[in-house]
């Protein structure tokens, strides 16, 4: 799906909201100026894609309100979500990878807004602002740090620890605490957490009702509250909890 078929929102933008998050904290008022200035605002509705795996990288972005999943299709065809994207995060910044294209498909989990700059300015803008390059390279870093975790939970055969893994995860992601527990704070799918494990939505409906029947969970409709992160942290490390 190409940019120009989501709606593009009035040009204004939050500027308190923006110097709330890390990218923009350490701009000066003219250095945001320049930088949103050569964005363009953009609203997707929930279930449509900001930009598909294998599509030209025509542009990079960032967040400003809902959530984002980011899928990605092996080549065996498997489909697993390997990032959940917060507001104030980039994404999409595939020429700072030196790719051409992008590695995978970015899906709105919630109706969201975000700036798009052309990826053409990539090398201009991080000479001009550090930040940019900076927050890149933290990005970058924390796909790698999840890629390892995702290794090390697809290396096991138990599934229960894979899915105690994957829960944690999202909740470190995602999560916003209550006075119930950590509640996994988007629409999740039993088939969204089969694909992050890498087993049935049946395998996985079967585990969370044996947790929500222990008590280390609550499940709603597409809602998932940890009630007892202890003993999933135990389930995920296969050690005992006492």
């Amino acid at each position: 799906m190409s940019l120009d078929t989501h709606d593009r929102s009035s040009p204004h933008v939050n500027r308190a909201q923006l110097c709330s998050f890390d990218l923009f904290k350490a701009m000066s008022v003219s250095e945001l100026e320049d930088f949103v200035g050569l964005a363009r605002v953009h609203r997707i509705q929930q279930n449509c894609p900001v930009m598909r795996q294998g599509d030209p990288a025509r542009n990079f972005f960032c967040l400003l309100e809902g959530r984002l999943k980011v899928v990605q299709v092996t080549p065996r065809g498997q489909q697993i979500i390997v990032r959940i994207v917060n507001a104030g995060e980039i994404f999409g910044v595939a020429k700072a990878m030196k790719r051409a294209d992008y590695p995978a498909t970015a899906m709105a989990v919630a109706d969201s807004t975000f700036l798009a700059w052309s990826s053409n300015r990539w090398s201009e803008m991080t000479e001009r602002h550090p930040a940019l390059a900076m927050n890149a390279i933290h990005t970058l870093g924390q796909h790698v740090q999840e890629a390892h975790a995702r290794i090390t939970e697809l290396s096991t055969e138990d599934v229960e620890h894979r899915l105690a893994y994957a829960i944690i995860r999202l909740a470190a992601q995602a999560g916003r605490r209550t006075e119930e527990g950590i509640l996994i704070d988007f629409p999740i799918t039993l088939q969204d957490i089969a694909e992050m494990t890498g087993t049935t939505h049946f395998t996985i409906s079967r585990l969370l009702r044996a947790w929500d029947a222990e008590g280390l969970i609550s499940r709603g409709r597409q809602r998932l509250t940890l009630l007892n992160l202890h003993k999933l942290e135990a389930l995920a490390q296969n050690r005992s909890c006492t």
